[in-house]
């Protein structure tokens, strides 16, 4: 037999192959960038060989929602999401992301959330996936981000789209299906996608049930108690009606009980929707400080106009009479919202102090009312903060271990790696789904359907997410006795134990749980493009 001059062995492991088949011993042959033979492969010379005895050797993890968009050429971050397993992550999330567009509004609106991209300055889709074409060593799929495609054509403007604006935004969704992307993203709680109606968006839709991509929705409302109205518009949205036949639809990080959760979603079954959603292992969640605690009308301004605001004592005190009371009305929060917001980051030099405190321990600190304290913190950090978010029930290990067993979970970690006392899911998510949820939600061959399989066959990356001949060569090898999170709330950028080696694209990316600073990653196209949609005709709904 001749050798190949570009052949990995991966030998001896057992091999998780995302079918949800049987796991079994095995070698698994990686030639160039691709998976070859899964069986007894003879020994060549020239082999590089990774002793994989003990260890299962898994497809990659496809991080279903992510905002690395940004963040992914640091090296820490890519040390994070490997040592996860995590080859793949989907970024555009919630509505905002840098292209269509300059990226100029999304990178200052989402500074504490994406960050700022290195290099993109234009151009669009296309541009922006390939901005990660050989320059990490990780794998970035993109989603068309609704409140950026909003932005472009009516900026702010709280009022409904016209037929026109209507045209000019579907022409963006297709062009961005053509370049590639995954699907479309929607952010309800953001500007400004919470000013879209559920017409204006299941007429996005239409160019993505023409190509079969994917809707994936940040639901309107808070979630919480308030999931069965969110839920309510997203199959108003996907079910088949007058804007398309129907699209296939995904919830982002669905928070809510078990039982109300599985009741919902068998609902929007019956009721003709597609969905399946991402979940993260862990009850508290990460936003901005400004969308939790201020109105809606503060994320559509410019910054300087909204700093200015904050700083008028006329202003401050009809926040503190009129608004302020209502926050402890929101199904996310409650009356104990000033203890439930824990800073995690603010550029504020003079404020360095504050990342892992809550407003209720900032406002002590300063001998001021939480009110008070709170928009400082905010005029002092320009609006660029953001918090981990406790909840008023914090759901048990089986509560939530009952959820990620449902057949639509997907595994999504909706990582910020921005601050200095981030929410620990950015650098422990598939950590900690190994490590305490295999048993309790899913088999080990189960986990691979989760945490790849089934994300793959969603987004539309038809080559990855399982181990078999001629797919992607996406591998991470996870010790099943020692994989476990160690990121916490007080120390939250400890990284994953367990996962040493990864290859992406048939890279050894990690290597003894070091990066091997091979750029493998690439920007991942849409598996399932068909003729342009942007040459088509124009929508249903439009002239």
């Amino acid at each position: 037999m001749t050798a190949h001059p570009d052949r990995t062995v991966l030998r001896g492991g057992i091999v998780v192959d995302g079918t949800g088949g049987d796991s079994r011993e095995a070698d698994v042959e990686i030639l160039g960038d691709r998976i070859g033979v899964i069986g007894d492969i003879p020994a060549q010379e020239g082999d590089d060989v990774v002793d994989c005895r003990g260890r299962m050797v898994m497809p990659g993890f496809i991080d279903a929602h992510a905002h690395a968009d940004g963040a992914v050429f640091r090296s820490d971050v890519q040390l994070a999401l490997l040592r996860q397993g995590v080859t793949t992550v989907i970024g555009g999330q919630d509505g905002v992301s840098y292209a269509p567009g300059d990226g100029v509004w999304a990178s200052r609106y989402f500074a504490a959330i994406n960050g700022a991209h290195p290099t993109y300055a234009g151009g669009g889709v296309a541009e922006l996936l390939g901005t990660y074409d050989g320059t990490t060593p990780l794998n970035v799929g993109y989603l068309v981000p609704a409140g950026t495609v909003r932005h472009e054509v009516m900026g702010m403007a709280t009022g409904r789209a016209d037929a026109a604006q209507l045209t000019r935004m579907q022409r963006l969704v297709a062009d961005g299906l053509d370049a590639g992307a995954l699907g479309l993203s929607t952010g309800l709680d953001y500007v400004p996608g919470i000013f879209a109606d559920a017409d204006e968006l299941a007429q996005l839709c239409a160019p993505l049930a023409r190509a079969d991509a994917l809707y994936v929705t940040h639901m309107r409302g808070g979630y919480e108690t308030n999931t069965a109205a969110g839920l309510q518009e997203v199959v108003a949205i996907c079910a088949p009606g007058a804007a398309h036949d129907g699209v296939r639809g995904h919830v982002s990080h669905l928070h809510v009980d078990a039982d109300d959760a599985e009741r919902l979603l068998t609902e929007a079954a019956a009721s003709g929707a597609d969905l399946s959603f991402d979940m993260y292992p862990y009850t508290r969640g990460c936003t901005l400080v400004s969308m939790a605690v201020l109105p809606p009308e503060y994320s559509a301004m410019d910054v300087d106009e909204a700093i200015a605001r904050l700083s008028d004592p006329a202003e401050r005190a009809r926040l503190r009479d009129e608004w302020f009371p209502t926050v402890a009305h929101k199904p996310s929060l409650g009356p104990d919202w000033p203890s439930m917001i824990r800073v995690g980051h603010t550029p504020a030099k003079d404020w360095a102090w504050a990342p892992g405190r809550t407003l209720a321990e900032i406002a002590d600190r300063r001998q001021t009312s939480v009110e008070e304290a709170t928009l400082d913190l905010l005029v002092a950090g320009r609006m660029e903060v953001n918090a981990v978010m406790a909840v008023r029930d914090e759901r048990p290990v089986e509560n939530l271990a009952q959820l990620f067993a449902h057949p639509g979970h997907t595994g999504g970690s909706d990582g910020i790696f921005i601050g200095a006392v981030p929410h620990p899911r950015a650098w422990g998510a598939f950590g900690r789904f190994l490590g305490t949820y295999v048993g309790r939600s899913f088999t080990w061959e189960g986990a691979a359907v989760h945490l790849a399989a089934r994300a793959a066959e969603r987004f539309g990356l038809a080559d990855r997410g399982m181990l078999r001949s001629g797919a992607a060569a996406d591998v991470a090898i996870v010790d099943p006795a020692a994989v476990t999170d160690a990121a916490t709330y007080d120390d939250p950028q400890q990284p994953v134990r367990g996962i040493d080696d990864v290859f992406v694209n048939g890279t050894h990316v990690l290597r003894g749980g070091g990066l091997t600073g091979a750029l493998a990653g690439r920007g991942l196209r849409r598996s399932n493009q068909t003729a342009p949609l942007s040459r088509t005709a124009a929508p249903a709904g439009t002239s």
